[in-house]
């Protein structure tokens, strides 16, 4: 398999991560306009799969290092090969629910509120498991990024209905409640990789990067039968139930190709952050992958003009909430 080395390209593939990670809501945004999230949605997940299937038949069979996909997947622990699924399973939930909070509320409170939320989580249980880091930086980082999440929230309320502000905030809340949880499964599945005599060695009985995103894709794809189906059927916002059928009669060529290129864009940047992780220090990647959270603000406010009829002061609540996210940001990088 292809493996990263150089900490140079590593950090360059983090900073590809953070812009697909930050972008691929665009997709969403354009073939909403034409069809229901519900129906986009089963196209992202195809793509995250079949994205998946490509590099790890691609890159993650190449190369003398590691080991190819399908002898990855054959000596694995049926533990970890579990655990990606698992992995998988939750975090569909979670972004389930962050789709319908970009259908309510926009990329710029959706975000924001939901990965903002997930980032404060994963600093505290992070803590808590292995307490490493100055604790007076990091509660004061994770304040700050709750005054931003506070302020993105009073923001929206400003342009929205009462009824869509609590629905809009409320699914962004429980999305990043989940997703703050679903990456350690995946993480403890992946083998550590080591250098030996310029070759690349993956720890035995676990999995390559390539391999676990497979897994990965494949939960994510099974529990959508419940899980989006659920949401075709009672849709959150109050619309109508979306029928199954509406996918093969409204869907075009083309809606189709922005949902798959949606989750390919997802998928290259998740990929990217796990193939990078042996070769870039750590607190550079989490500063990195959460910078994502202020691209897909930035999209939401300065190229979808999600607040172009927003009332006198909400630009000062918008730039104090950039401010206060990547100032906490910061200092949670700076206290690890």
């Amino acid at each position: 398999m292809l493996t990263v080395t150089s900490q140079m390209v590593a950090i360059v593939l983090c900073v590809v991560t953070m812009i697909c990670w930050g972008s691929w809501g665009n997709t969403q945004k354009l073939a909403s306009k034409e069809w229901k999230f519900q129906l986009f949605y089963w196209d992202y997940v195809i793509g995250i799969l079949a994205f998946s299937l490509f590099m790890a038949l691609t890159a993650g069979s190449m190369g003398e290092g590691g080991r190819s996909f399908i002898n990855d997947i054959c000596q694995a622990d049926p533990k970890w090969l579990a655990y990606p699924i698992i992995s998988g399973i939750i975090f569909n939930l979670s972004n389930i629910l962050l789709v319908i909070a970009i259908d309510i509320a926009g990329l710029a409170v959706a975000f924001p509120v939901g990965i903002g939320l997930a980032l404060v989580l994963g600093v505290i249980t992070t803590y808590f498991a292995r307490p490493e880091g100055n604790p007076y930086l990091l509660a004061l980082g994770v304040g700050l990024i709750v005054v931003a999440i506070i302020l993105d929230a009073l923001a929206f309320k400003r342009i929205g209905s009462r009824g869509a502000t609590v629905k809009g905030i409320v699914v962004s809340v429980m999305a990043g409640i989940l997703m703050g949880f679903f990456f350690s499964f995946i993480a403890e599945a992946m083998g550590k990789i080591e250098i030996k005599d310029n070759v690349a060695v993956l720890e035995a009985t676990k999995l390559s990067p390539y391999s676990a995103m497979v897994l990965f894709a494949v939960g994510i794809l099974v529990s959508n039968f419940v899980f989006n189906t659920l949401a075709m059927k009672f849709p959150i916002d109050g619309s109508q139930p979306v029928p199954v059928s509406d996918y093969f009669k409204k869907g075009t060529p083309r809606l189709h190709l922005i949902g798959i290129l949606g989750g390919s864009i997802w998928c290259l940047g998740t990929l990217l952050s796990f193939v990078s992780a042996s070769a870039v220090p750590p607190a550079l990647s989490y500063a990195l992958g959460q910078g994502a959270t202020m691209v897909s603000a930035l999209w939401g406010v300065f190229i979808w003009k999600e607040f172009k009829n927003a009332p006198s002061g909400t630009n000062v609540l918008l730039a104090f909430m950039f401010i206060f996210f990547i100032v906490g940001l910061g200092i949670l990088v700076f206290a690890k």
